[in-house]
């Protein structure tokens, strides 16, 4: 083969290397547009978020939580703009460090060297150090790093949840933690329709991850809450706190005191409270100074423990989550399904003798009391335990459950409050005895809520609708369009209107003339039942539950009433003698505010109020005939012709039959006397006692019953007033032992 030219040879390596680059290029650039493909359309958005993440800066803005409004309008939580107060170490250049830490600890109220060491971590690009400041401290560190040059700060927009009325109706409220989310009552209830939806700050950053001296990329603004509006009447909250939180005090309630205002026809809950409780602005505070310090005594694991317990404890709810023994004041179910079911009438009769023997079990009524024969509504107005195990002898054990569970008492209410048990303890048919249905009868043997016990009673005076309990009566967004609203649910008939109007005559007979006449209200008709409870769970074989549940008016109901005092150390422990009075204060309180107009017997018409007219510049005869006519007795003091000064001065409200003073004489200074001590006297004593001294007499409370004594007098014993004054006495029908 002749050898090929050195040239055609060269030129034929030139073509294939021409060949094989234009190979190569072709395979990159189709490499290249696959990548691009790859990059600009199949996973666009993957990488632009990866962009926009090296080069930008996304601050959430948190959103106002929605407010809590009590039915008159009150504002009972809110919410408020704040700032949070944020460093990045690697910012901040090196020399201003130290300066910064100093100048910022006083600013902030931080310690200096913890500052130091926080912006001293330069690896570091986020240091919480201080959230939800006010204002005043944001703009001063604000001002303070313009002024200064110094980066690195950062000043993020934050919401703060707040209680305007402090302590007020914290049980049912809650609180909510640091990061703004619901831990206890409404606010954990309703907490992902109170928590907004929050907003966003993007900010560009360089390569470094610094931000770039630029204004916002972008700012969303985060969008408030819901606004709860409640069936809460902050007005009745406040009467049920005030006269709950005295009773805890004046009887030394060692366990804490509950009390429900509900509705009787619809289920809204016009009041509900625990006290002692706590403030939701500081939820973490022992409230009880006693228990705080026995708390602050300990170290370590066991005072973290005992903080827990005493924290837990304040922010419990009893009136939804504690089960307790109703005692006595479960007798209006058994009464009321005995009537409903036709095996008594009101006029059955039973007998109650030194005791009753069940299945060699031998039972008395409180106090060993022996009642003798007596009538179904005698029965409930003398709390007769031996009559109401014969009348749970009657309607059997079948019936009994069947009626114990048609009331609700089985399982939750399903009222609209956190913590609620799913199931009460009680005996089923197969599991209870002679003895059990006994107990369970007179109110033992069977726990219950208080929440439970309150809507089983407005059943039974509603004319036997059980209806669903609720606390929020309707929601709106934030614009304020309503989103829906809560409508009164009727659950089921349990008794029939016939034998609810027998119950609300039976229990009025309780207050008229039994065991609950501390409850009594002039101009008010009031029903009610009385509870003593031993709990049977405690160590203290003493400990017992002072109850009592009223109605009114009890013939044409509107309102109940429960009070339960978990263990009084008082003159008594009984349900009659200390949670009745309360009852009718809150009872009384209440329906003025209703508007619910007074009709008073001729009894009470006889202890009307009348107000005191202006008498100064008349005629000292003309003006005694005035007081007259008003049914107020008069002393004259002076020989001068014209009233020159009266006590008690005008416009103030009396009593018919009170003394008012008039002074004649320019000469006659107004005299003054000393208050007598009146505890434990009658109203005609207390009357007495007061005339003597020259003071008038403001009776209230048990004035119905014989054996009323003053238990609470508005001016202390030993205190100097002018003669005339009015002293405000309020009289109990003290029992010093269980009255049921």
């Amino acid at each position: 083969m002749p050898a090929v030219p050195w040239a055609a040879q060269n030129q034929g390596m030139r073509l294939r290397t021409r060949i094989l680059a234009g190979l190569l290029s072709v395979c990159c650039f189709g490499i290249l547009l696959v990548r691009l493909y790859v990059l600009q359309i199949r996973d666009h958005d993957f990488y632009a978020k990866r962009a926009a993440g090296q080069q930008l800066r996304d601050t959430v803005v948190p959103a106002p939580r929605g407010e809590i409004i009590s039915a008159d309008g009150a504002v009972l939580a809110a919410s408020a703009t704040c700032w949070t107060i944020r460093a990045s170490p690697r910012e901040m250049a090196d020399e201003h460090v130290a300066m910064a830490s100093a100048a910022l600890a006083q600013l902030l109220e931080l310690d200096e060297a913890d500052l130091l060491e926080m912006l001293g971590d330069r690896a570091s690009n986020d240091k919480l150090l201080r959230r939800r400041v006010g204002r005043e401290m944001a703009d001063a560190v604000r001002n303070w790093c313009a002024e200064n040059g110094v980066g690195g700060i950062l000043i993020q927009e934050d919401t703060k949840r707040y209680y305007p009325e402090g302590d007020f109706a914290a049980s049912v409220l809650g609180f909510t933690n640091v990061d703004n989310a619901g831990m206890a009552g409404l606010e954990l209830e309703y907490d992902a329709l109170l928590t907004g939806q929050a907003g966003r700050v993007l900010t560009a950053k360089n390569a470094w991850g610094y931000d770039m001296p630029t204004r916002y990329g972008a700012y969303v603004d985060p969008v408030q809450g819901c606004t709860l509006h409640l069936t809460i009447d902050s007005n009745i909250q406040h009467f049920l706190e005030n006269h709950l939180m005295f009773a805890v005090q004046e009887h030394h309630v060692s366990a804490r005191a509950i009390g429900i205002v509900m509705d009787v026809n619809t289920g809204a809950i016009l009041a509900i409270s625990t006290k002692p409780d706590y403030d939701p602005n500081q939820p973490r505070v022992i409230v009880d100074e006693a228990e705080r310090a026995a708390v602050d005594a300990l170290e370590g694991e066991e005072r973290r423990a005992a903080l827990q317990l005493a924290q837990q404890t304040q922010w419990r709810n009893k009136a939804i989550s504690d089960l307790y023994e109703p005692g006595s004041v479960f007798k209006l179910i058994t009464c009321s399904a005995a009537l409903d079911a036709g095996v008594i009438t009101p006029q059955s009769t039973f007998v109650c003798g030194a005791s009753y023997s069940v299945a060699g079990t031998h039972f008395h009524c409180a106090n060993n009391k022996r009642h003798g024969l007596q009538t179904v509504a005698q029965a409930v107005q003398n709390s007769c335990n031996q009559s109401f195990i014969q009348i749970g002898q009657l309607l059997g054990k079948e019936a009994f459950c069947e009626y114990f569970e048609a009331f609700g008492l089985c399982t939750a209410t399903g009222i609209d409050l956190p913590a609620e048990p799913k199931k009460s303890e009680f005996y089923t048919a197969d599991r209870m005895g002679p003895v059990e249905l006994a107990s369970c009868a007179f109110g033992q043997s069977s726990k219950i809520t208080p929440i439970q016990m309150i809507t089983a009673v407005a059943a039974i005076v509603n004319g036997g609708r059980l209806m669903q309990p609720y606390v929020v009566e309707s929601a709106a967004d934030a614009s304020g369009r309503e989103l829906w609203r809560t409508e009164p649910t009727l659950r089921r008939q349990v008794i029939s209107e016939e034998a609810s109007a027998q119950m609300r005559e039976m229990m009025e007979l309780v207050v008229a003339g039994g065991s609950g006449r501390n409850a009594y209200v002039a101009g008010y008709r009031v029903g009610g039942k009385t509870g003593t409870s031993q709990k049977l769970d405690s160590e203290d074989e003493k400990a017992r539950i002072a109850s009592f549940i009223g109605v009114a008016p009890i013939d044409a109901p509107r309102i109940a009433v429960l009070i339960a005092l978990d263990e009084p150390h008082s003159f008594a422990t009984g349900g009659g003698a200390l949670a009745a009075p309360v009852a009718a204060q809150i009872i009384d309180d209440t329906l003025q505010y209703l508007g619910v107009p007074k009709t008073y017997t001729p009894e009470e018409q006889q202890r009307l109020e009348t107000s005191v007219p202006e008498l100064a510049g008349w005629k000292t005869q003309a003006a005694a005939a005035r007081l007259e006519e008003d049914g107020l007795a008069v002393r004259v003091i002076g020989e001068g012709e014209r009233v020159l000064q009266q006590v008690p001065q005008a416009g103030r409200v009396l009593p018919r039959a009170s003394t008012v003073l008039l002074y004649t004489e320019e000469s006659g200074q107004q005299k003054t006397t000393e208050v007598p001590a009146l505890a434990g006297q009658d109203v005609a004593g207390a009357k007495q006692a007061l005339a003597a001294a020259g003071l008038n007499l403001d009776a209230s409370g048990a004035l119905a019953s014989p054996n009323a004594v003053a238990v609470e007098q508005d001016i202390p014993p030993g205190e100097s007033l002018p003669m005339g004054s009015v002293v405000r006495v309020r009289f109990y029908e003290v029992l010093v032992e269980n009255d049921d």
